[in-house]
């Protein structure tokens, strides 16, 4: 059976997760020797729980059961049953017969408040909801010292990622793991690429592109009977409370690469954006193309672009321009570097059957078991900001700064949500909602 996953956006993740099935991969062991790390702690089981039962959820629990052969999936948490059942069947269907899915009926909780029921029965816990609701699902984590593997974005607002920063520092007076699921770097060809960079083969970056162009993702159109807050959850990747947009929710990927490459966050960003292509009611109110000019301390300067409108050029990666040369990586998996005249250098690639995605899960349950600790919090949350800084700007118009943006009191998330909560966008008498306006959008 091969692992359905309907909410992930773009191509890159699907490449992974399809090459492989899930009844399959449940037997495949990752690259170092797990029997040997799992003496470590004389066999002691970990206890699994899964918090967003989406595709990416699944998708994580199942590398998850893989990267260690003492772990079980014993909770599972989501807003709606349907999904966790079927999330449940999926993973229980792979596992049939190893012992590694064991959720009770009891251990399987619906509604909003069902993250910290599941919370309070794991040792790990996967944090793969929609990004509005990570910072309070990772702060009660780690608050009741659980180890976190939590999605990207980490947050879809600035008091989100202020409580996410907040949340990373306990989390290392607790000495508790955290991994981000911003998988390049735990991709071999970036690492390796990186490698070469802080050696000088392109000497000091000064510029640099990052793309995300696509056709777009899925939609979930209104069906009778749904409550406004029902629609909103089932199509939440068009609001921006639980979203963020696709500039933070998808195009984070590419930013983060510039973040790390260079080895700053930005000072700053100005751009523009809009909506042309996705203009209707199922589609809420966020744009379909965002163009970002991001000025980094050293006066590096990258430009950001994504876009999601079908039948345009499609263009995953990023590209840097240095003082000794440019470097090219991208979604296929091969890095590229080249001299000044564009002669090409290097080409470093993923060893055959490399898959970042796992390598996420086999580095933390590793880090568990060796008592060692990994924080990737801290670049999540400041990635994240990145993101939504470019938020901001194309929205309003405006040059924003690395502290307004960081400062900012707007808050798009609630801090607590229930079936009674109104959301804070709401549609118009025509089905419309409201869509960022420059010039007039307040983003600070």
């Amino acid at each position: 059976m091969k692992m359905n996953n309907p909410d992930l956006p773009g191509p890159s993740r699907r490449k992974f997760i399809k090459a492989s099935t899930l009844a399959a991969s449940a037997t495949m062991l990752p690259a170092f020797d797990l029997q040997a790390m799992a003496g470590i702690l004389k066999n002691s089981k970990l206890k699994l729980a899964l918090v967003g039962c989406g595709g990416r959820g699944t998708g994580a629990a199942n590398q998850a059961l893989q990267a260690d052969p003492d772990v079980e999936l014993v909770a599972m948490a989501d807003l709606f049953e349907d999904r966790l059942a079927s999330s449940y069947n999926s993973l229980a269907e792979a596992y049939q017969g190893t012992g590694k899915v064991r959720v009770k009926e009891k251990n399987k909780f619906v509604g909003f408040d069902g993250f910290k029921k599941a919370i309070d029965l794991a040792d790990v816990v996967i944090l793969a909801t929609p990004p509005g609701f990570r910072p309070y699902h990772f702060t009660y984590a780690v608050e009741n010292g659980r180890h976190v593997f939590m999605e990207k974005p980490v947050a879809t607002d600035a008091p989100g990622i202020r409580k996410v920063l907040e949340a990373a520092r306990l989390a290392d007076e607790k000495n508790l793991n955290v991994v981000v699921g911003l998988q390049r770097h735990y991709q071999e060809n970036y690492i390796q690429t990186l490698e070469k960079l802080r050696a000088g083969a392109i000497g000091k970056i000064r510029s640099g592109q990052v793309y995300w162009n696509s056709a777009g993702v899925w939609v979930r159109p209104r069906e009778a009977g749904q409550s406004e807050l029902e629609y909103q959850m089932r199509n939440w990747y068009y609001f921006n409370w639980v979203c963020g947009d696709h500039i933070l929710e998808q195009h984070i990927h590419n930013i983060d690469v510039a973040n790390w490459f260079i080895g700053e966050y930005p000072v700053s960003a100005q751009g523009m954006g809009g909506r042309l292509v996705r203009t209707g009611a199922d589609h809420g109110e966020i744009y379909d193309h965002h163009f970002v000019e991001y000025t980094y301390p050293s006066g590096a300067v990258v430009a950001s672009q994504c876009r999601h409108q079908p039948g345009t050029m499609y263009r995953v990666g990023e590209c840097f321009q240095g003082t000794a040369g440019s470097v090219e990586t991208n979604d296929a998996g091969v890095a590229k570097i080249f001299d000044l005249e564009g002669r090409e250098q290097a080409a470093i690639a993923n060893s055959e059957g490399h898959n970042p995605y796992q390598e996420e899960h086999n580095r933390l349950f590793a880090s568990i078991r060796e008592g060692g600790q990994i924080n990737d919090a801290y670049n999540g949350a400041k990635s994240t900001l990145t993101a939504i800084m470019g938020r901001m700007a194309t929205y309003s118009g405006q040059v924003i700064g690395w502290d307004e943006a960081m400062n900012s009191e707007v808050r798009l998330m609630p801090e607590t949500v229930s079936w009674e909560t109104t959301p804070p966008s709401l549609p118009d008498a025509d089905g419309k909602y409201p869509v960022p306006m420059p010039g007039q959008y307040q983003a600070v």
